[in-house]
């Protein structure tokens, strides 16, 4: 079976070239459905990766196209406020029919995603405690019942709307830590790393798959997916390169160290669909496609050679 394959929205690329439009990024979306794609995603940053907002951004897509999926990936939950962004999540639910998937994470650590924890008034140290009462607190917003909630939050009220389904919208937990995989087979709905590699990914979807079945949770229920970065060009030495470029820029940290943690790969379209095809041979079911040169040639020529994908 193929897997579902989706396409990263460039909010952090168009910033850097000082293309701020929204239009520009709708009509991305509207070329990754038209290829026949799966799904739009966009990444979430305030200062560290300066961006356009992912949830206003995807509100439009989802009234814009009204049959692929959406999501994030991923968002940074702890930077806002849980009740806030409950409302926020069940309404970007309600306007796509159920289409949304918020990929969620807790940030890596450095001194860039510090200091937006620290602008937007939240400790980075409990970051992992705060998403999963937070987890929790939205769980209990969404059955459409009064809550009262002691804890890090005081919450005393009925939230609106609704969700779109029971439960509120599916959650992937983006992470590649041994903890990190084992929570998101426990709690999540799916699990959404960032690579590093194929065989590293297979070993920790060994372990997600495992942790599932220990906690009596079926598989078929839950999503393995993985977030690639990919560039197709003939001449893969200058592929390469350019993926080198592109993440320095991206992070203004040496590539070397982002390729560590982020699954990479540049050169001709044989190369890239064999790297993708690794992944999904590991159990893969969803591909989130970040795109570095010619992005409609880039979609267009994976699209056209979907079928060589096969898990």
């Amino acid at each position: 079976m193929s897997p579902s394959l989706g396409y990263l929205l460039p909010t952090r690329e168009n910033i850097m070239n000082n293309q701020s439009s929204g239009r520009a990024l709708l009509d991305g979306a509207r070329m990754a459905a038209g290829l026949g794609f799966e799904s739009v995603w966009a990444g979430d940053s305030l200062l560290a990766r300066p961006r356009h907002d992912p949830l206003t951004l995807l509100s439009a897509v989802a009234g814009a196209i009204n049959h692929i999926e959406i999501g994030t990936a991923v968002l940074l939950p702890v930077l806002r406020n849980p009740v806030v962004l409950a409302q926020q999540l069940a309404t970007l639910d309600q306007l796509s029919e159920g289409r949304f998937i918020a990929g969620i994470g807790i940030g890596a650590d450095n001194p860039s995603i510090r200091n937006e924890f620290r602008a937007a008034g939240v400790s980075f140290e409990r970051r992992i405690g705060t998403l999963m009462e937070s987890f929790r607190l939205w769980r209990a917003l969404w059955s459409g019942e009064s809550v009262s909630w002691d804890g890090r939050w005081q919450v005393e009220g009925e939230l609106a709307p609704r969700p779109f389904g029971n439960g509120g919208p599916r959650i992937w937990l983006g992470t590649g830590v041994a903890s990190g995989v084992e929570r998101a087979a426990r709690y999540f709905d799916g699990w959404i790393p960032l690579g590093p590699d194929a065989e590293t990914f297979g070993q920790r979807g060994e372990a997600y798959r495992n942790t599932l079945r220990l906690r009596g949770r079926s598989a078929n229920d839950m999503t393995m997916a993985i977030y690639l970065t990919v560039a197709v060009m003939e001449d893969a030495v200058v592929a390469e390169q350019t993926i080198n470029d592109y993440l320095e820029r991206y992070y203004s940290v040496p590539a070397t160290a982002i390729r560590k943690v982020q699954a990479c790969c540049g050169g001709p379209l044989s190369q890239v669909l064999t790297f993708i095809q690794d992944f999904v041979t590991r159990g893969a079911q969803h591909i989130v496609l970040r795109v570095v040169g010619n992005h409609e040639k880039t979609l267009a020529q994976i699209a056209a050679n979907r079928d060589e994908l096969a898990g």
